[in-house]
């Protein structure tokens, strides 16, 4: 997965709009739901932050508006760009899906090595799975799936020491750009925004 260029969202049209009622919703800067300090909050001894540090509160901050996702009326939201839908399953489920892919990316430019193509539908479908209802069940399950995998991140930066953070790697990111990167995770949260029971 070779990345030159600017950082963009792809734009994607959801097939799955069909006849089901649709919500706009605009994003909203949510507040962390814990003032918890991780380990990957350390500075390096040149005194530089790990900005895997970022990529966990992107998280935390999105673990905020899942947790109001049980209130959700079935409905899917219209992203703020207009060329996807939302459900509350299909966010959490993009929010995994990118966490593990650049993951895999880091892991493979530490190791030297090429990364896998890039071959996620991502935002491209709905699943079907991605309509079900959001119980607390799936948002207690989010609440220890997203952490982990974003400490995990956050914790293999640390592991590679902040020389490797800015070191270049050709057309592709450097590490410290994955990071930046990945923090835009909480846009899919942002997508279905907080939702307040009726």
């Amino acid at each position: 997965m070779v990345r030159a260029g600017p950082k963009r969202r792809v734009p994607s049209v959801d097939p799955m709009t069909d006849a089901r009622d649709v919500v706009s919703t605009s994003s909203t800067d949510e507040q962390s739901p814990t003032d918890e300090q991780s380990p990957t909050d350390e500075q390096s001894p040149s005194g530089d932050a790990n900005p895997g540090a970022a990529v966990e509160e992107a998280v935390r901050r999105s673990l905020a508006l899942v947790d109001t996702w049980i209130h959700w009326d079935g409905r899917p939201r219209v992203s703020e760009d207009g060329d996807r839908v939302y459900t509350p399953h299909k966010a959490v489920r993009r929010i995994a899906d990118h966490l593990i892919d650049h993951l895999a990316e880091v892991e493979a430019r530490l190791a030297g090595v090429e990364t896998q193509p890039d071959n996620w539908h991502a935002s491209l479908v709905t699943l079907e799975s991605d309509w079900a209802r959001f119980t607390e069940a799936d948002r207690d399950e989010a609440r220890q799936r997203l952490p982990r995998l974003a400490r995990t991140f956050a914790l293999r930066l640390a592991a590679a020491g902040a020389a490797e953070w800015d070191r270049p790697r050709g057309d592709a990111w450097t590490l410290r750009e994955i990071a930046d990167h990945l923090t835009g995770v909480l846009w899919y949260a942002q997508q279905v925004g907080r939702l307040a029971a009726e």
